[in-house]
């Protein structure tokens, strides 16, 4: 796998929750735009989401065992509280963009700090689902592939 997008807690309700924040985009509609995108430009895309931050720290280990060249990841409330975290993505050493659909600068105080954002190469934010669509461009272009022309 080339590329991992690791999505953390409450992310499975995209699409119903809070849908004036987050839109209408589902999940589901995100991991399969990621991995078709990333597949026309000869990547790999692998998906995971989980409410769990046990669970993503495992994840992000076993990333680092099967070779993930990047990872995006939008690590929900975990970014603000998390310093496990933190520790794995230092610890696995893989590059990663840290992604987030809503403007955190523009919510409430305690969003506007990350514990993981002097780790990452770049940092998302309020770009709406579209946001995941840059990162990968991004990424793409990191990992040398080639990504066709948007669309218009």
């Amino acid at each position: 796998m080339d590329v991992l997008v690791v999505n953390g807690p409450n992310l499975n309700a995209l699409g119903s929750r809070e849908p004036e924040i987050y839109g209408s985009t589902t999940l589901a509609d995100i991991e399969a735009a990621l991995t078709a995108q990333g597949a026309a430009a000869g990547l790999d895309v692998g998906v995971f989401q989980s409410n769990h931050e046990g669970a993503l720290i495992d994840r992000l280990y076993q990333a680092r065992e099967e070779g993930v060249r990047y990872i995006v990841i939008n690590p929900g409330g975990l970014t603000h509280t998390s310093v496990a975290l933190r520790d794995a993505l230092a610890g696995v050493a893989i590059p990663f963009v840290e992604l987030h659909i809503s403007n955190v600068h523009a919510r409430e105080d305690f969003r506007r700090r990350s514990l993981l954002s002097d780790l990452a190469v770049g940092v998302m934010a309020g770009f709406g689902a579209h946001g995941y669509t840059m990162a990968m461009d991004f990424v793409c272009r990191q990992l040398g592939a080639v990504t066709p022309p948007a669309r218009r």
